[in-house]
């Protein structure tokens, strides 16, 4: 009997199981993919937003400034790659400069930190690549940016080092109710849980149906990126907004933390979890990411993606017990990200409030660190050749990750089982090449330390087999 089961690993979900896993109870988290962060996750701007634009009074306002906060401890202390850059919405028209003083009233309403309304040569004065068309901007430094499925992974292991567990290619297929709580069936077996939290992401609606009455309708938008070559990771030190509209927060310019220029997204509905790219939307970022930053070069474009995030119909995050002991934490799109920890410590505040017993943990383990070989002094470098000579071989030549890196995630407490769940660990296959040179030598690692053939291997989630054979019936098989 577990005390609390977890629906979804995402980042909301691994918060939670973050949080929960501070006190005296059983937490189990099930996730339907081969991997944590291998939905939403994986695919935004990775950008911890301030906290201006929610509506003040909502969860969203709430959570988010908390969560900000949050993360600037937590990526610290889990060894996240984090840098607090903080962000610049720009105005080009006078009704953009209203839109300005109304997200300055807004965040300053929600305690966000340092606002200031600046000038359009203010504004370029702190990054030059700005358009010359740009008249205003509000300045927003507790904004930062990080390494998302990083985050979502370091709270994940940390919960499972403090004793959560977690079932990965476990699709929830059943909620009922029973006397002491959940019986959950799945599509491994059942459980029995006394409580159930739904961080289900895009099938959050789903799983609540399966508990409750519908009281909230989600949405699936999809947003488009382009990611840049490190060549262009210094052409802003910012990231760069346009005014908010009734689609969203808009394309925006970011550096990421690994070094490379991120722009994107635009926002479309599309049905349950199309990630496809298209030509026409990918055009769209394009065109509008060169009215703030000009001069940005898509020559230099090494990747083109997009992700789904799932928007309630309520205009807020849906946070609440919709049966009894059954917590929703269904609808968390944008700012999902930064407000995940505070999510997590609000999700544990209601149960507790509900009746579960929230006694601390007198040795719980709060902190994380992994060896990033290419970041180290060439002393240190050399000292853990010597000692593990798999340091000292490099798999992945444009990130500079060698095989001793590799071998750790594959030895973690939750170790990758596909050749992305490697490039999200360590990230062999992030660079310019996209894995076109490490990709062969992962997937040997893989074999090797997960006992399986080449054709076992996949390049993320179940189904994507990378080698293949045709049968005597003329049909492809594994």
């Amino acid at each position: 009997m577990y005390d609390v089961l977890i629906i979804g690993c995402g980042i909301t979900g691994a918060a939670t199981a973050f949080e929960l896993s501070k006190y005296r109870l059983r937490v189990g988290i099930l996730e339907r993919e081969n991997d944590v962060a291998d939905g939403t996750t994986k695919a935004n701007s990775a950008i911890l937003h301030a906290g201006y634009d929610p509506l003040p009074g909502s969860l969203m306002a709430r959570l988010n400034v908390r969560g900000v906060a949050l993360a600037r401890q937590l990526c610290t202390a889990l060894d996240v790659p984090y840098s607090p850059c903080g962000s610049l919405v720009l105005g080009f028209t006078p009704a953009d400069r209203e839109t300005l003083a109304e997200l300055h009233r807004r965040g300053t309403a929600n305690g966000v930190p340092g606002l200031a309304l600046l000038t359009g040569d203010e504004a370029r004065a702190l990054e030059p690549s700005l358009s010359p068309a740009v008249t205003a901007a509000l300045h927003a430094p507790s904004a930062a940016i990080c390494s998302p499925w990083e985050y979502c992974l370091a709270l994940a292991e940390t919960a499972v080092r403090n004793g959560a567990e977690l079932h990965l290619e476990t699709a929830v297929t059943g909620l009922y109710p029973t006397e002491t709580g959940w019986r959950v069936e799945t599509s491994r077996g059942k459980l029995e849980s006394r409580w159930v939290v739904n961080a289900a992401g895009l099938d959050a609606q789903a799983v609540h149906e399966m508990a409750a009455p519908r009281t909230f309708t989600l949405h699936p938008s999809r947003g488009q990126y382009f990611l840049l070559d490190k060549s262009e990771g210094n052409r802003v030190g910012r990231v760069i907004f346009q005014c908010p509209n009734e689609h969203g927060k808009g394309v925006l310019v970011t550096p990421t933390v690994h070094g490379n220029l991120l722009v994107g997204p635009n926002a479309e509905p599309v049905e349950g979890d199309d990630t496809a790219t298209t030509a026409a939307g990918l055009d769209f970022v394009r065109r509008t990411a060169l009215r703030s930053v000009p001069s940005v070069d898509f020559r230099t474009v090494i990747r083109s993606f997009a992700g789904v995030r799932a928007v309630a119909d309520t205009g807020d995050f849906v946070i609440e017990e919709a049966a009894p002991r059954f917590l929703d934490l269904a609808g968390i799109c944008s700012p999902g990200l930064s407000a995940a920890p505070a999510v997590g410590e609000y999700a544990a505040e209601l149960m507790g409030q509900a009746g579960l017993p929230l006694e601390r943990k007198a040795d719980f383990q709060a902190s994380r660190r992994r060896v990033r070989f290419k970041e180290l002094p060439e002393g240190e470098k050399a000292r853990l050749a010597a000692e593990r000579p798999d340091y000292g071989r490099i798999i992945c030549r444009c990130e500079t990750v060698t095989e001793g890196e590799i071998l750790d995630a594959l030895r973690a407490p939750i170790p990758p089982r596909s050749v992305d769940g490697v490039k999200r660990r360590v990230g062999a296959g992030l660079g310019r090449c996209q894995g076109g040179f490490c990709g062969p030598r992962v997937v040997e690692l893989l074999c090797r330390e997960l006992g399986c053939s080449p054709g076992e291997i996949v390049q993320d989630r179940a189904g994507s087999w990378l080698l293949a054979r045709e049968t005597k019936g003329g049909k492809t098989d594994v």
